[in-house]
């Protein structure tokens, strides 16, 4: 009884608040009149732009996960297989891109590469090799949390037995090492490819309609052409990528689960780089994630800090004075500062609800059923929840708005529709964080706990609660940040009188003037620094258990 209201509550959170208005989207574009119509399909299918749009929704996303994990392997050595000096601030560093609202990204890259810029020189602004560059800049940390979690757990010694007997470096690397991190690497390679393929905000920036993805036409087909039946079509053809992509990196992260020993302590080794002495196996990995880290990363948001520094009168700190008031000709409803705190207050209203239903969720998912049914009923629910990650935030928003406007669920003037729909986001970082540590626990530590004489409840608590909570810091600062720099579907549910802090920031760069703009820019720092210092508090807490990100 237990375990089904575990699994039922997080289900039914599931089904009320992300298939009910995803499929009553969807429904109203199959069903306009009351009766089915499945035309739509066959005209949707048949428009040379539709097969444009997917050509470059596979396209990017392609390019974009192969850049982050070639540039992502070494980073993931880097950073977990060595120790060295300010690494746990690098680490929250390189994290901090992944929970930027992507708006902000897109307007930053763009000032980075527009003619004029730092790099306007190279031409890439408009062009597709720039969707890329932010794409991969978006998610370096995935791959190098999901490689470098596992990879801080591998037993050095058989790559040290195959140094023993002569394999040099990079052949020990490539026949003992690579094939044990297969199954991470193929994990993180499919949940990038779900995030390039369903990129938003950057793509819309910096690609427009000339190199727009199939989340940016849904956009476009239900804000501006009102056609709902084009909208459900594509988010069908959206959701068919997304659970292929999802069948892929659950297969793969089973078996990279099955790898991870938390009973193996992290094996760190100093990073030595030493003047005079012959350069070492780790100066090419440290060379390329230095690269990365400073060009890649640092540079774009470098560039952001320093446009917000300048003002009509030169440098100085007028951009950051004006977030205390609405803008030029009032273009807000609230000052920036007030925005700062409704989206601090709503991200811990989501991160609890995200927590909770995350939990939850981790623990039903961690369970080993002997059946071949329970097997199957438990990765499902593992499958389901990872499903928002792929599904448009516009048909969550949207489907948002035409589901909970009337009785039992009449939410639409209600404050906590945003924390529902940040929490939908969030539940799936949550329960990817807590349940490789759940997974990863010697079931003979609960079967010796039951011999003993201890009731579930308390195998429970005194079993998997000690490793849940070692995990459940990084969990906490993922979800606050997600939260944070959430904009897809907040833009559609946020109300004008309590905007948070990204809504605000797109508002701002949509009106005219430079005050406006300078503010946007202020803010965006703001944010940035916010999510930053979450994300460094959750990597303090990290343990050697949290591996999964």
């Amino acid at each position: 009884m237990g375990w089904a209201v575990a699994a039922g509550v997080p289900l039914a959170f599931l089904a009320v608040f992300f298939a009910w208005p995803v499929l009553s989207l969807v429904g109203r574009g199959f069903v306009p009149d009351g009766a089915l119509d499945l035309s739509g399909v066959t005209d949707v299918l048949s428009r040379p732009r539709t097969w444009r749009i997917l050509g470059q929704t596979l396209t990017q996303a392609v390019l974009g996960t192969a850049g982050a994990v070639l540039l992502g392997l070494p980073g993931a050595y880097v950073l977990y297989r060595c120790r060295f000096r300010g690494r746990g601030l690098v680490r929250a560093m390189a994290t901090v891109p992944f929970v930027l609202p992507t708006v902000v990204v897109g307007v930053a890259f763009r000032s980075l590469l527009a003619e004029g810029g730092p790099l306007g020189f190279l031409r890439l602004d408009g062009t597709q090799a720039a969707v890329v560059l932010a794409l991969v800049f978006f998610n370096y940390a995935v791959v190098v949390r999901t490689v470098g979690g596992l990879w801080a757990r591998l037993d050095p010694r058989a790559e040290q037995a195959a140094r023993a007997l002569g394999a040099s470096p990079w052949r020990a690397f490539l026949t003992v090492t690579l094939p044990a991190l297969a199954p991470a690497i193929a994990s993180a390679a499919a949940i990038v490819f779900l995030f390039c393929a369903t990129a938003f905000g950057v793509v819309l920036v910096l690609g427009g309609t000339r190199y727009g993805t199939v989340e940016t036409e849904i956009w476009v087909q239900t804000t501006q052409f009102l056609d709902l039946r084009a909208a459900a079509v594509l988010s069908v053809v959206q959701v068919v990528l997304v659970g292929a992509a999802l069948a892929v990196a659950g297969r793969a992260r089973r078996r990279s689960e099955r790898a991870l020993q938390l009973g193996t302590a992290e094996t760190d080794h100093p990073l030595r780089l030493r003047r005079g002495a012959r350069p070492g196996p780790d100066l090419l990995p440290a060379l390329v994630t230095a690269a990365v880290v400073g060009l890649l990363l640092l540079l774009p948001l470098a560039g952001l800090v320093a446009r917000s520094l300048r003002t009509a009168d030169g440098w100085g700190l007028g951009n950051y004075r004006a977030l205390g008031t609405t803008g030029g000709d009032n273009a807000l409803t609230v000052t920036v500062w007030e925005a700062t705190a409704n989206s601090l207050r709503i991200a811990v209203d989501a991160t609890t609800l995200a927590v909770v239903v995350g939990v939850l969720v981790a623990l039903v998912a961690s369970r080993r059923p002997r059946s071949t049914t329970g097997r199957r009923a438990v990765g499902l629910v593992d499958a389901l929840f990872m499903l928002p990650l792929g599904v448009s935030a516009v048909t969550v928003g949207f489907g948002f708005l035409i589901t909970l406007d009337h009785p039992p669920l009449d939410l639409r003037s209600s404050p906590v529709l945003v924390p529902i729909a940040q929490a939908v986001v969030a539940v799936p970082l949550v329960v990817r964080t807590l349940l490789p540590v759940l997974r990863a626990i010697d079931p003979r530590q609960r079967e010796v706990a039951a011999v003993l004489g201890a009731s579930r409840g308390r195998v429970l608590a005194t079993v998997d609660g000690p490793y849940l909570v070692r995990g459940l810091g990084l969990a906490i600062g993922f979800a606050f940040a997600v939260s944070l720099g959430e904009f897809g579907a907040t833009s559609f549910l946020a109300r004008p009188d309590r905007p948070t802090l990204p809504v605000v920031i797109f508002r701002l760069l949509g009106r005219p003037g430079a005050e406006n703009y300078g503010m946007a820019l202020a803010a965006a720092v703001v944010l940035a620094v916010l999510t930053a210092g979450v994300m460094a508090l959750a990597e303090r807490l990290r343990t050697t258990e949290a591996t999964a990100w």
